[in-house]
């Protein structure tokens, strides 16, 4: 680009608030403040509105009054979108109050957004915003979807696909490498969890299918670890309880940043057993593969399939299907070169398609494409 353009991203939180949409942000942005003049715009639980700068990038929060449907509700975006000079307003979805107090304030600039997922279980929520949220992509210059199944199977999206980009999510994979440290680590978990361990992490909400996981257990000869917490918690422990798995199936709770590594790096296979559209990517898929795991995940019509391939980085099966789900992971187990094969392959597919600054590198190329135009 021949300018530095002012660009304002608008999500729901930024760190030290962490979840799938705030970390995509944040490492995006880390990237974008080196090449364009960046302000992130968000909301927080305080009483007035802060500006700080949060590695290189400046962060304004504005007041949270409430939280409705995982929806912050910060009447203070409009005047700030009012008063915002920008050449490119990039706004992260979903998001219906940042909807709102765009199309309110109707601020000037080139409109770019990024669709994370439908709304899949809010329904009626769904229906009350539609006409705000097909009003708002319809203004929209670009829309991005991190995979292909993600416009094609979007009952949204499907109408928009004139002007929605492919950009796929990342990590970093050199934060997933063994070193020294990690490998005592590593083997201290693998004493403690055995030879044969299956990996998951992921919030403990009903579309992730952790009971699918857990009940496939039962034809495994291996241990589970299990990642993380949430509201199904002590429901699935009661079921693992209840299935006389308590010796195989270890809930490990929340994992540390500079843990987690260690977690994938010490077991062999790594399953998402997902079992509702709610699940559009999988990023936890991308940490596996970059720590050579193969992955086992469930078929969706989201771009789970398109980040574990079936064949190539891992094995799919269909979702809500504990026998297939047990098959996967045994065929995993008894073949240890397709075992290693698939993990190298997940390995190298991250190194070429799935990292942050491709992402970053494409976020800015289409950036130029919008403001050509």
């Amino acid at each position: 680009m021949p300018f530095r353009p002012r660009v304002v991203h608008v999500g729901k939180y930024y760190r030290p608030v962490w979840g799938g949409i705030e970390n995509h942000c944040y490492h995006l942005c880390s990237r974008l403040r080196h090449h364009v003049d960046l302000t992130v715009l968000v909301s927080h639980t305080g009483v007035r509105a802060v500006t700080e700068v949060i590695d290189g990038v400046q962060v304004v929060r504005v007041p949270r009054y409430a939280e409705i449907a995982s929806t912050p509700i910060s009447p203070g975006l409009l005047r700030h979108l009012r008063r915002a000079r920008a050449d490119i307003f990039h706004v992260h979805l979903p998001n219906p109050m940042a909807e709102v107090c765009y199309l309110l304030g109707r601020p000037r600039g080139k409109l770019v957004v990024a669709y994370h997922s439908d709304i899949i279980r809010q329904k009626r929520l769904f229906r009350a915003y539609r006409g705000v949220n097909e009003t708002f992509l319809s203004r929209a210059d670009a829309i991005i979807a991190t995979a292909p199944q993600n416009v094609e199977h979007s009952p949204v999206l499907r109408r928009f696909k004139d002007r929605t980009t492919v950009i796929p999510l990342g990590v970093e994979p050199d934060d997933f490498r063994m070193t020294p440290e990690r490998r005592r680590r590593v083997e201290e978990l693998r004493e403690r969890f055995g030879r044969r361990v299956v990996f998951f992490v992921g919030r403990h909400t009903y579309y992730k299918g952790i009971d699918v996981l857990i009940r496939a257990m039962q034809d495994v000869d291996a241990h589970l670890v299990i990642g993380s917490d949430g509201p199904l918690t002590p429901e699935l422990e009661r079921l693992a309880q209840a299935l006389h798995l308590t010796s195989r199936v270890t809930f490990v709770g929340r994992i540390a940043d500079q843990n987690l590594p260690c977690h994938y790096l010490a077991s062999d296979v790594f399953c998402l057993p997902s079992v509702a559209r709610s699940e559009a990517f999988g990023i936890v898929q991308l940490e596996a593969m970059a720590c050579g795991v193969p992955v086992v995940s469930t078929r969706l019509t989201t771009g789970v399939v398109y980040v574990n391939q079936d064949g190539v980085t891992g094995l799919t099966v269909p979702p809500g299907d504990p026998t297939a789900l047990a098959g996967a992971l045994n065929r995993l187990f008894e073949d240890d070169a397709l075992r290693k094969r698939l993990g190298q392959q997940g390995r190298d597919r991250v190194r070429r398609e799935f990292t942050h600054d491709i992402n970053a590198r494409r976020t800015l190329q289409l950036y130029a494409q919008v403001l050509a135009r």
